[in-house]
Parts: C-alpha cells; sequence; structure tokens
C-alpha cells in the first residue's frame, strides 16, 4: 500500500490521519466561514488554519454545495488567486478545488500543489493538463451530475460497489497517461448524491466502512467527511441504496487523508 502521496514541492506522509484547512472564497458557503468576509480576512483564515495545525491548504471559488449554480473561471480565478498566492508561500501543499481546465491551469502557474476535483478530471482537457505535471497531487471525487442537480441523483443498486467502480476506472484512465498512482488520492464525496431519505445514515456508513482499509487500484484513499459530525469507520461493508429521492448530503468541510 502507498503511505506517501506525492503533491507538487511536498511528499505527504499518510501513514497518519492529515488535517487540510478550507479557505471557502465564495459569497454563499454553507459553513458561513468566509462568505461574507474580505479578500483578507481570507488571508488571515489560512494563517489561522495552520496556528491551529493543519497540515494543507484547500482553496475553493466556486460553491459546490447542494444547488449551488456555475460560476465562471473569470469569477473563480478573480476568487480564489489572493488566496493561493498568499498559501503558496508559507511552506505547505496548497490545493485548488476546482472543476475548470482554465482554473486549474492558472492556479498551477501559481504554484498550487494539488488539484481538487469534485468531478474527477472528467472535463475536456482536464486529464491531459495533469498528466503533462510531473509532481502534482491529484485528488478524484465521486459524485454524480453537477452540485446543481446531484442531489436528484441519489439512485444506487450498490452505492459501494458503484462508487469504488468509478474510482478504480478514473485511476485507470489516469494511469494510462503515464500518471504515478502515488500522485493520487480518492473521495468518496460523501454528501455527493450518496445519501436519500429516509435513510441516509446506512449509505454513507458503508462507503466509509469499504474505504477504511481500501486502496482503489494502487492508489490513495483520501477520506472527506461531510458535516461536522464523524463517526470512525468499521469493517468492510456494503450499502444498497433505491430509488430516486432528493438527497440531504452537505458541503466538503473536514478533511483527512488516509492511506
Amino acid at each position: 500500500m502507498i503511505n506517501r502521496w506525492r503533491a507538487g514541492r511536498f511528499e505527504i506522509d499518510l501513514s497518519r490521519p492529515r488535517v487540510m484547512g478550507i479557505v471557502n472564497a465564495t459569497p454563499d458557503s454553507f459553513a458561513g466561514d468566509t462568505g461574507a468576509g474580505t479578500a483578507r480576512s481570507r488571508l488571515e483564515l489560512v494563517d489561522r488554519h495552520l496556528a491551529d495545525g493543519a497540515d494543507l491548504i484547500d482553496i475553493g471559488g466556486e460553491s459546490t454545495r447542494p444547488g449551488a449554480p456555475a460560476v465562471s473561471a473569470d469569477v473563480e480565478l478573480a476568487r480564489i488567486l489572493p488566496v493561493l498566492r498568499h498559501a503558496v508561500r508559507l511552506g505547505v501543499p496548497v490545493s485548488v478545488d476546482t472543476r475548470k481546465v482554465a482554473v486549474m491551469r492558472a492556479a498551477l502557474a501559481e504554484g498550487a500543489d494539488i488539484i481538487n476535483d469534485v468531478q474527477a478530471l472528467q472535463a475536456a482537457g482536464a486529464e491531459e493538463l495533469l498528466a503533462e505535471q510531473s509532481d502534482t497531487g491529484i485528488c478524484l471525487m465521486h459524485m454524480r451530475g453537477d452540485p446543481e442537480s446531484m442531489q436528484q441523483q441519489a439512485c444506487y443498486d450498490d452505492v459501494v460497489h458503484e462508487v469504488v467502480g468509478f474510482l478504480q476506472m478514473r485511476v485507470a484512465a489516469l494511469v494510462a497517461r503515464g500518471v504515478a498512482r502515488e500522485r493520487i488520492v480518492l473521495d468518496p464525496g460523501f454528501g455527493f448524491a450518496k445519501i436519500a431519505e429516509p435513510q441516509p445514515e446506512p449509505a454513507s456508513a458503508a462507503i466509509r466502512a469499504a474505504f477504511a482499509g481500501f486502496a482503489v487500484a494502487g492508489g490513495l484513499v483520501q477520506e472527506v467527511h461531510a458535516g461536522h459530525n464523524h463517526r470512525p469507520a468499521g469493517t468492510r461493508a456494503r450499502g444498497r441504496q433505491r430509488g430516486c429521492r432528493a438527497g440531504l448530503g452537505g458541503q466538503r468541510r473536514q478533511h483527512r487523508a488516509r492511506a
């Protein structure tokens, strides 16, 4: 099993959990942490995360909460670039959360170490761009549709099998382009078209259990917790979820990378 994540300027030891501090450079963060603040407050939040012990910083300029509309690449870049330029000088790995190739390219030019994509590099040109990089870390997430429509797609015969199969396919596509496995971590995407009423917990619990000791296609597994409450993963399990009802998920908040 791979225990080191190659991430730009850094190799991150994943033999123990790592904490990623999130900076939502958006006006509609569900957490209310930075949306109403100034650009300066976002820089201060980076500093505060590091003072509190964060190992990585993740910056996003487009909300991915359920129902959120898309924004343009220009808007996204205007939000994230001041924060990114500040963060890359602080000696820690810096991730940019985006699904747009133009934003990825600009972020890499500014020194981002990691591209964290909720759509797993499925946009045209995304695979090619990341394959051109020799060391950039990659986080591939499972999500159906886009943030605006995803919660209407929480419909599975076997949620664990389908999530794992999708991530295996995405890893294989990158490896076929020459991307080293140690550059890749995986995010099952809790809260992203995973849980449906009336029993939301079994699906998420089954995914957590399956990923607790599981490395997909030789890649690393990143466990990302939705909301503020996390229960430790148990033994490997499988979950079934039928019916296409509106989901109950939330935006990603606390990230802990795990081999």
